[in-house]
């Protein structure tokens, strides 16, 4: 194999979570172009563990850290191409930049991606959402890469999408989609991320080392208010503490282990289902091995 990418062994992966918890990767790989990738996944063992991660958010990575393969996309495969009302993006591209990069040039219709603090990929995986906008909506085709390292390109009726949840072709990871949006006035869809960011400024305490919203947000209810109705804003497990600001977030206060995260993430689950009656999910994917 010919690859031309970075690969590191027992790699921290506290060191790319936004939580800033997580124990070693045993392989951890930075592609360098689509080439380069398809090379690397076709010559994987087909029963490798492979995790796919961007900005790090939405992610709980335990203590034990993750016995397969990371492929890091942060930063590659980042391409953002702006053709008429098309935006060919990248898997790796950060959300917040897309938003941005189709504000300026007068697109309409991605502004709520700048609420989203991950990349187009793992955005693509869970069909994530901010300021009412989910991913899906603007979706025209996506780009898919197999265990073979063939590429795949397929359209949203190839796959069932619902709130914050996607499946279709097993074995396919997302390396690239094409997005259908409207002309607008660029300056004001500038201001409308502007805004969009301060207000979640305010409600969202985004100077701490979170994962983004913990928990889905039931039907007709939010996670945050059932968190909050059951006396939990403020509770805390070892270093692992519920947002003062926000009741969806689980902020890393102090020195925090991934182990206090989950503690709390299952105290959660529990007080709010013996008080509220309802079950909270999860939105943040929690994986690898127990120290």
């Amino acid at each position: 194999m010919n690859l031309r990418g970075n690969i590191s062994y027992d790699e921290p992966m506290a060191k790319h979570t936004s939580w800033r918890v997580g124990g070693p990767a045993r392989q951890f790989y930075q592609p360098v172009d689509a080439d380069d990738l398809a090379a690397f996944i076709a010559g994987l063992p087909k029963n490798e563990p492979i995790l796919w991660l961007g900005l790090g958010s939405n992610l709980l990575v335990r203590d034990g850290g993750f016995n397969g393969t990371v492929i890091a996309m942060q930063g590659r495969l980042a391409e953002i191409q702006l053709i008429e009302t098309k935006a060919y993006v990248g898997a790796g591209a950060a959300c917040a930049k897309v938003a941005r990069s189709c504000a300026r040039a007068g697109l309409g219709g991605a502004g709520f991606l700048a609420g989203i603090p991950g990349t187009m990929g793992g955005a693509l995986a869970m069909n994530a959402g901010a300021f009412g906008g989910e991913t899906w909506q603007i979706v025209r085709q996506v780009t898919t890469l197999d265990r073979a390292g063939r590429l795949h390109r397929r359209t949203p009726s190839e796959y069932h999408i619902a709130y914050r949840q996607v499946s279709g072709p097993a074995d396919e990871s997302f390396i690239g989609c094409i997005l259908d949006l409207t002309p607008s006035n660029a300056a004001q869809e500038q201001e409308a991320i502007r805004a969009l960011l301060e207000k979640r400024s305010i409600s969202q305490p985004t100077g701490k080392p979170s994962g983004g919203s913990t928990f889905k947000n039931p039907p007709g209810d939010h996670a945050a208010r059932l968190i909050e109705a059951s006396g939990l804003k403020g509770c805390r497990i070892g270093g692992a503490e519920v947002s003062p600001k926000h009741a969806n977030f689980i902020i890393n206060a102090d020195e925090a282990s991934a182990l206090d995260i989950e503690r709390l993430i299952e105290h959660l689950q529990a007080e709010v289902e013996r008080q509220q009656g309802i079950r909270l999910q999860t939105e943040v994917c929690i994986i690898g091995e127990t120290r």
